[in-house]
């Protein structure tokens, strides 16, 4: 408060000097009380504009963009002044505290994963992130203030803006029905609400494979059952010669084989998705794996076939042997099992120019039509169900090699075309490969 004594003591000291000054001038013209008036009022009428001089300083600058600093003076005036600039620089620095925040907040959001988008109580549009522009075709800057029911056409989805019964998510699909969306709306504040989707067609898609696998498991071992179940009900009702006996007994054994190749193939399946990556320094010839599939291939042929394997020599490679073996082993016996007697089947290993190795197999076989080429590694997928059960097939071998070739960090690729064959090539990464030779110069 001391702007006020000092301002309260100046007005006093400038009025009081003024009439004892005007008092005396008055005095040389014989008036001295009309003179202290005038001395006075002169006094007053100083102050005033002095003050109005201030005012109008600190006026200007409070109407201008307030880029310099305020008028700087003392007393009341420049108290004033300070005090409005500080609350000013305090609000501004607020405002910018707040504008990041905003702006981290906004950020976060726009990495999710999500879709997040905001709707006034107009239903326009206040904010979306990319993610939610994606999934409902809006562009996040152009589509803004517009409502959302013009611009997302979905059935469904306008239909639960409009019921406004938010209590369970929407399901919808985009225009090409190839993304699967999953909406849930929170209303907030006065009418607003907030919008979140997420992309469900992984999900779906793996669900529909869940049941799919199980459905599948179910029948395959259904079917081997039932007939055990009815040979074994035959063998205690009838009574049998022994030319029956030994017929019923083979196929009950080939049944039981079925089941437990069967078996063994859902073991190796889940061991592939559950187990870690195969380490990358524990080096193998791949030479004597493509020997050892080879003689396994020759057993299973029982010599109805000419198998051959070209290349090899020389080439290591890193990786989990077993894995490695298996997926080649279920290459050839598809090749086995689907090339007529006397057909062609060959394993090649060669190296490619950015480093890496391809292994292929290749027969004479019946070949597969196009359309089936994509689905060929889906498990349980057959291109002639009747056909793979008759060669003990269980639709899960190329599976299995597809999750081999990921866990190296490659893939497989087929080529055939009915009448002329197939072509199965399991291709593995230069980071994967190394020469043997050139290890031990």
């Amino acid at each position: 408060m001391s702007w006020l004594f000092s301002r309260t003591f100046v007005a006093v000291a400038a009025v009081v000097l003024g009439v004892l000054l005007g008092r005396f001038i008055g005095g040389l013209f014989g008036e001295p009380r009309l003179g202290g008036v005038l001395g006075g009022a002169l006094c007053i009428a100083v102050l005033a504009l002095v003050d109005a001089w201030h005012g109008q300083r600190l006026m200007a600058w409070l109407r201008g963009p307030q880029s310099a600093a305020a008028p700087r003076t003392t007393g009341f005036w420049g108290e004033l002044a300070y005090r409005i600039e500080r609350a000013m620089r305090t609000r501004d620095l607020a405002i910018e505290h707040e504008r990041g925040r905003i702006a981290q907040f906004l950020s976060a959001i726009e990495a999710s994963p999500n879709g997040v988008m905001l709707i006034d109580g107009n239903g326009q549009i206040d904010w979306c992130n990319s993610v939610a522009a994606e999934h409902f075709g809006l562009d996040p800057v152009r589509d803004l203030r517009q409502r959302v029911t013009n611009l997302v056409r979905a059935p469904a989805f306008v239909a639960y803006l409009q019921r406004g019964d938010f209590a369970e998510p929407v399901a919808f699909s985009d225009t090409a029905g190839r993304r699967s969306y999953s909406v849930l709306v929170r209303p907030y504040g006065d009418g607003m609400k907030l919008v979140l989707s997420q992309d469900v067609t992984e999900r779906e898609r793996n669900d529909a494979m869940r049941r799919d696998f199980v459905a599948n498991v179910s029948h395959e071992i259904r079917t081997p059952l039932t007939v055990l179940a009815g040979f074994v009900e035959t063998m205690a009702a009838v009574p049998l010669t022994e030319p029956e006996r030994v017929r019923v007994l083979t196929l009950m054994t080939q049944q039981t084989d079925r089941m437990q190749a069967l078996v063994a193939d859902l073991l190796t399946l889940a061991q592939l998705e559950g187990s870690p990556r195969p380490a990358s320094d524990r080096w193998l010839p791949l030479a004597a794996l493509l020997r050892r599939a080879e003689a396994d291939a020759v057993v299973l042929s029982n010599h109805r076939h000419r198998i051959a394997v070209h290349g090899g020599e020389g080439i290591e490679l890193a990786g989990s042997e077993t894995e490695v073996l298996s997926a080649i082993g279920n290459l050839l016996n598809n090749a086995v099992r689907y090339t007529p007697e006397g057909g062609q089947i060959d394993l090649r290993c060669a190296l490619r120019a950015d480093g890496g190795v391809d292994i292929e197999v290749s027969d004479t076989g019946l070949g597969i039509a196009r359309e089936h080429l994509g689905r060929l590694t889906e498990r349980f997928y057959r291109v002639d169900g009747s056909r793979s059960r008759e060669t003990g097939g269980t639709g899960l071998g190329l599976a299995i090699v597809k999750h081999v070739a990921q866990r190296h960090g490659g893939s497989i690729e087929v080529q055939s075309e009915p009448g002329k064959g197939s072509r199965f090539r399991l291709e593995l990464p230069a980071s994967r490969v190394r020469q043997g030779a050139a290890v031990e110069a």
